[in-house]
């Protein structure tokens, strides 16, 4: 079992990831180091659409799933009500545009980072571990950069962190962010969803956690059983 305290930054690299935020004119980095702040505001208005309340139904699997969301991965909250993310729309490994929908049939734990975000530096190695130890074609993690300008620094960032595993998903132009931030579900970096194969969001977090541990595994097991169970 991975040693959840090695994964999180000291407070002085906290500090200086909250300047460099500040001068790129980014969005601020959410840090906590007791891995808990998670005081979201309320989510906005879920839509009318077909997919929305389909979703909206979920609303007891989401406490379910939340429910097992313990220990190192606890401030994950339940979704409410559960949404479509189907349209949340980035970049894929290939360059090429795609959606969540594209996903279809896949519990994703999706989680946005950026190579300002020390708290990012300190998880991505944590969710690269999760991805190599639970990915399937029931679970991925997908993991989208949102840092502004090309490739350079992000695929650096991932060589200097030992990330191997992830796939290289990328919005360079913050959209994803905002729409995130629209809906009420991202205050700022790092921000993670777990996301089930229809497209409904279940649960939500902004703020670090050890995703290469006992809880989180426990967590996707429980995310991935079947709902009459």
């Amino acid at each position: 079992m991975a040693d959840g305290n090695r994964f999180f930054p000291a407070p002085r690299l906290i500090l200086a990831a909250l300047v460099a935020g500040a001068v790129a004119g980014a969005v601020a980095v959410y840090v906590s180091e007791s891995r808990s702040g998670n005081n979201a505001p309320a989510q906005a208005a879920v839509g009318e659409s077909k997919d929305d309340v389909a979703c909206a139904a979920k609303s007891d699997r989401a406490k379910k799933v939340a429910a097992s969301a313990t220990g190192e991965v606890a401030a994950l909250l339940p979704a409410d009500p559960p949404q479509s993310l189907k349209s949340l729309a980035f970049n894929g490994p290939d360059g090429k545009p795609m959606t969540l929908a594209d996903h279809a049939g896949k519990t994703v734990l999706l989680n946005l980072w950026a190579t300002w975000c020390a708290p990012c530096r300190a998880e991505m190695p944590a969710l690269d571990a999760l991805q190599k130890e639970k990915g399937s074609d029931a679970f991925q993690v997908v993991a989208v950069n949102v840092d502004a300008g090309d490739d350079v620094k992000p695929k650096k960032f991932l060589s200097d962190t030992g990330v191997e595993t992830l796939g290289y998903f990328r919005d360079s132009t913050m959209a994803l962010f905002n729409d995130l931030k629209t809906r009420g579900l991202a205050l700022g970096l790092p921000v993670t969803m777990l996301i089930d194969g229809e497209g409904c969001l279940i649960a939500h977090m902004n703020g670090p956690a050890e995703w290469s541990g006992q809880d989180a595994r426990r967590l996707v097991e429980t995310a991935l059983k079947p709902e009459s169970l």
